[in-house]
């Protein structure tokens, strides 16, 4: 689709400053999308409270300026409490993803995926991989309260572990000193008001990604391995070698992590069960949703396995975006049988999810796909397609394509498979923008431009340093 009739404009502040972000002024567009490419084919057929009848007919896409006109930068937030159960996944989004994409589901996969991109935005890599903020203080200055979650406590990670390469040259990683303690992730808790628009206590565990070259440092190792404490009956499940290692090392005592002689499982673990506990004291339902992107959905594959056999009772769903191959099939098997549910949201441009594995996984014959060696991946998948959205590059850029707020942008604008990107999409566009150069240049969107943000040094964050030269 072209794009023309460009003006420049400067984004509304209170886009800026509701993330506590200082940018240089931006250029905004003024651009009406061909109208000879309108039609959207949709499916005819749609069950009575997905969407309605409308969406079925030929719709006028918006002009392109919508996304930097002051639209909210949120989908409604319905209450959802009715249905909490499907939209959590109890019948593995049957119904939910086709015909069509329920509007409900898509916003919660938003916002478990904003949950997820702030442990990127509050990424130290600079400073021994720490936080930028308390956990007081994280969503707040994101610009995420409105999510309605407040941080219980953080997750570090050992780095002296061997973890695979292939990622390296598919992100634009800066450098760490392997062997300390990193911050991996947090757990959060849903307040009252948001727990009772979701009809329950809502605890989230959010996984970093990979955002440092020492993380890939290792040569590719490919290399499954059985399951640490795994159950009796279960010996044929296997993980690869890299990520279990990252989930279960522990390291030393930091500045950052005082949690010295516990591993990530360890700590993640402590925190969830503690909260369960706590709110289920109360009589209130709970569950679990763990999301993350990249190695971070790895990572949250094999915590809501041990979260699952922990506490079987306990509802467990997994929002990934972008995640690799974490096991073998019967890894899949086991985790579906502890009756945790994943929802796996993948690019169809995206090289990460097709690794590792890449000719011998899943897509084999079924006597191969058998064997214990042989990766698979895990749940229910939603697939989108960069390639539909009016306002991304077609060129090739793995990073760009990769990159979580890409995914998020993708999901908002998605409707089903044979349709156009959404005009109602109420995302902020410019967003994508700011881990890589994915927008098209007619956009005029700086690229990178969350990392070039001054950023002033947190005052909330106990840190060792005289300086803190922030850049995350």
């Amino acid at each position: 689709m072209s794009l023309s009739s460009l003006t420049p404009c400067t984004p509304t502040s209170n886009h800026l400053s509701r993330r506590g972000i200082n940018l240089p002024a931006h250029r905004r567009i003024s651009a009406v999308l061909n109208e000879d490419r309108l039609h959207r084919k949709l499916c005819l057929a749609l069950s009575g409270d997905l969407l309605t009848a409308a969406h079925a007919v030929t719709q006028k896409q918006q002009p392109l300026e919508h996304a930097f006109r002051g639209a909210p930068a949120k989908s409604p937030r319905e209450d959802i409490s009715a249905r909490w159960r499907e939209i959590h996944g109890v019948r593995d989004w049957e119904g939910l993803l086709d015909p069509l994409l329920h509007p409900w589901l898509r916003r919660e996969i938003v916002k478990y995926g904003e949950l997820a991109q702030a442990t990127y935005d509050a990424f130290d890599a600079h400073h021994l991989g720490s936080c930028c903020y308390s956990p007081r203080g994280l969503l707040n200055h994101l610009g995420l309260a409105q999510n309605g979650y407040t941080v219980s406590g953080y997750v570090y990670a050992a780095t002296r572990v061997e973890l695979p390469r292939w990622l390296q040259s598919l992100l634009h990683a800066d450098a760490w000193a392997a062997g300390e303690s990193h911050w991996m992730g947090y757990v959060a808790v849903s307040d009252d008001a948001e727990s009772q628009r979701i009809g329950r206590r809502d605890i989230v565990v959010a996984w970093r990604g990979t955002a440092s070259a020492s993380e890939w440092f290792k040569d590719l190792q490919s290399r499954l391995e059985p399951i640490e404490g795994q159950r009796r009956g279960g010996e044929h499940a296997r993980v690869e070698h890299g990520f279990q290692s990252l989930y279960r090392s522990r390291s030393a005592s930091t500045a950052q992590n005082r949690n010295s002689d516990s591993s990530a499982s360890e700590q993640a673990m402590a925190q969830v069960t503690r909260l369960v506990s706590l709110y289920r004291a109360r009589g209130e339902e709970v569950s679990l949703t763990i999301t993350g992107h990249s190695l971070g959905g790895a990572l949250a594959l094999l915590n809501a396995h041990e979260a699952a056999s922990v506490m079987p009772d306990l509802p467990v769903s997994v929002v990934s975006f972008g995640t690799p191959r974490v096991g073998n099939a019967a890894f899949g098997d086991e985790l579906r049988g502890l009756g945790a549910h994943v929802l796996r949201v993948v690019a169809e441009q995206d090289l990460v999810p097709r690794m590792p594995g890449v000719l011998v996984n899943e897509s084999v014959d079924k006597d191969c796909r058998a064997h214990e060696g042989v990766y698979a991946h895990v749940g229910t998948e939603l697939r989108v397609d960069t390639h539909v959205s009016p306002y991304l590059k077609r060129g090739f850029d793995p990073a760009g394509v990769h990159g979580l707020e890409t995914y998020m942008h993708l999901v908002d604008g998605y409707m089903c498979p044979r349709s156009g990107f959404r005009a109602e999409a109420k995302r902020d566009v410019w967003l994508v923008n700011k881990a890589c150069a994915m927008l098209k240049e007619e956009l005029r969107v700086p690229s990178c431009w969350y990392r070039h943000a001054a950023h002033e040094v947190p005052r909330d964050l106990p840190s060792p340093y005289q300086v803190v030269p922030v850049a995350c």
